[in-house]
């Protein structure tokens, strides 16, 4: 929906006039969690004492051909985030939302199943103190706390709560009805502690509906390379 604000920013938006939030970022990181796996999965195998195994390959495309909205925990996190983009909404252009493409590398903190990738997004609040006076549309981002966010880079710890207003639906904060988007593969991938994970993503506008994005991922871990094709609606 971001297209919409910048329009309305860019027609009515006055000298001066503020924008909330300010600034967005959208972080992904890989995920373990096997008990969302075996209930829409496994279950299958034994489904009141009967063997439905023969549906298993079904239950996966039903379950995790598309994105689920679903809320998850820091537990379920493998490693550090990786930002996938970062927005300043002062700033952003409607060309800039046609395709986004990164790189990523991650490093695993434990040895787990591999499920998916997770996404989220954290949304940062300027007060007056910050906002533009000269430029309603400034170079530079509203607020300090987040200059140094580069898309591509890893996140290790979160903005100083002092320097600006956040809402995160990051997984190690309080669920919010936002929750998180998850990718999840239709077999986990076995992975051991300080495994690399690797890959690329892009998100692209459908040419059907400007509101539903294309999700091309790849990835590749323990010498094996896959590719997750979703369509978030």
């Amino acid at each position: 929906m971001l297209g919409s604000v910048i329009t309305a920013r860019d027609r009515w938006l006055k000298h001066g006039g503020l924008i909330l939030p300010s600034t967005a970022t959208l972080y992904m990181a890989p995920i373990t969690h096997p008990d969302r796996y075996n209930d829409s999965i496994e279950f299958w195998r034994n489904v009141y004492g009967i063997d439905m195994s023969a549906m298993l390959q079904l239950a996966k495309q039903c379950a995790f051909e598309e994105p689920c909205v679903e809320t998850i925990t820091g537990e379920n996190v493998l490693t550090w985030p990786h930002v996938v983009k970062h927005v300043d909404c002062y700033t952003i252009q409607h060309d800039e939302l046609e395709s986004v493409s990164t790189r990523y590398k991650f490093q695993s903190m434990m040895r787990a199943p591999l499920h998916g990738f997770a996404f989220w997004f954290d949304v940062e609040f300027s007060g007056p103190a910050n906002s533009p006076t000269n430029n309603p549309i400034p170079s530079l981002l509203i607020g300090t706390s987040n200059n140094n966010h580069m898309d591509g880079v890893q996140k290790k710890k979160r903005t100083n709560p002092n320097e600006a207003l956040v809402l995160s639906t990051a997984p190690e904060d309080p669920p919010t009805h936002w929750q998180q988007t998850l990718i999840y593969f239709y077999d986990p991938i076995d992975v051991e502690q300080d495994q690399i994970i690797e890959g690329s993503l892009t998100l692209s506008q459908s040419k059907e509906n400007r509101r539903f994005m294309n999700i091309h991922l790849e990835y590749s871990s323990g010498g094996r390379s896959y590719v997750k094709e979703s369509v978030m609606r």
